[in-house]
């Protein structure tokens, strides 16, 4: 049974077990509906410069480093950068395969690699993904990015105790984080720990670090506590008072639908969207910053 923060605990319908397709495509009905994303892209919010661009902006990023990249394949800052233009745009196989090319070339670059294996994640390739990802990162130069996307991919595989120590590993690193601070806090609702997922979420919230992708989840933690009013209030300081009533109404019938996280899990597709569940754009882990 699941309770909420208070001292009275609150009943809800009986879930047999939580998706992952419910969760974040409730996390991004803040955008009027659920669209084509993958975890990897929502559980937490862009904490870099990537986070202002707009996709124009990222359409002239790949008019930019396209040309580069096909007048020399073997040029590593054009494929990387073409491939992070491709990711933004959602052209998941198209990026792939310029970072599947890229790797052969520079095998021992581990910001490649991490790329890479982000996008493994985006195409629903998770356990070629989870390992290539663990090829990018080094014990003596850990990167919380890396640690970040391991633990998203290791949520999207259902293992959430290992996705929840590699957040940690992240945070360590990065103390306060809004994007690792997110991630984990859907990762504990994802273990029906939802208090300790809204004392998260709060936390990374009210750091002002992290951007509205943190307030949706927050919104749609208190709605899996039954808490519509609560989420209501929170969702309209980004929302019309309209939508803030769309996004609680679907949250409403969401979980009060006995097998409807079971039903919805059955559907999902990135390996979710990208694999990939309908989902908000990239919101799971800041782009590395080469350019």
């Amino acid at each position: 049974m699941l309770t909420s923060s208070t001292a009275q605990p609150i009943r809800y319908p009986v879930f047999r077990r939580a998706s992952l397709r419910v969760l974040i495509c409730v996390a991004a009905l803040g955008l009027a509906g659920c669209q084509g994303r993958g975890l990897g892209d929502v559980t937490g919010s862009i904490g870099s410069g990537d986070a202002a661009r707009s996709q124009p902006d990222w359409q002239a990023e790949s008019r930019s480093w396209g040309p580069r990249y096909e007048a020399n394949p073997k040029d590593r800052n054009a494929a990387f950068n073409y491939a992070r233009a491709l990711r933004a745009l959602d052209q998941n196989a198209q990026a792939l395969a310029v970072l599947q090319s890229a790797v052969l070339v520079h095998s021992n670059d581990r910001e490649l690699l991490g790329a890479y294996g982000r996008s493994l994640s985006d195409n629903g390739r998770l356990k070629e993904a989870d390992e290539v990802l663990s090829r990018a990162h080094a014990p003596e130069r850990p990167d919380w990015r890396i640690l970040s996307a391991q633990g998203v991919v290791a949520d999207q595989l259902g293992e959430h105790p290992r996705a929840q120590q590699l957040y940690q590993a992240a945070l360590r690193i990065a103390p306060g984080e809004a994007t690792v601070m997110s991630n984990l806090g859907l990762s504990l609702a994802l273990s029906r720990q939802l208090p300790e997922a809204e004392r998260v979420l709060r936390e990374a919230a009210a750091s002002g670090r992290g951007d509205v992708r943190v307030r949706q989840n927050l919104v749609l933690v208190l709605g899996l506590q039954g808490r519509f009013t609560e989420a209501e209030t929170l969702a309209r300081q980004d929302q019309s008072s309209a939508e803030a009533a769309q996004t609680i109404a679907y949250l409403k019938r969401s979980v009060s639908q006995q097998n409807s996280w079971e039903l919805l899990k059955a559907g999902k597709g990135k390996g979710e969207g990208k694999g990939k569940p309908p989902v908000a754009r990239r919101a799971a882990e800041p782009q590395d910053e080469t350019t």
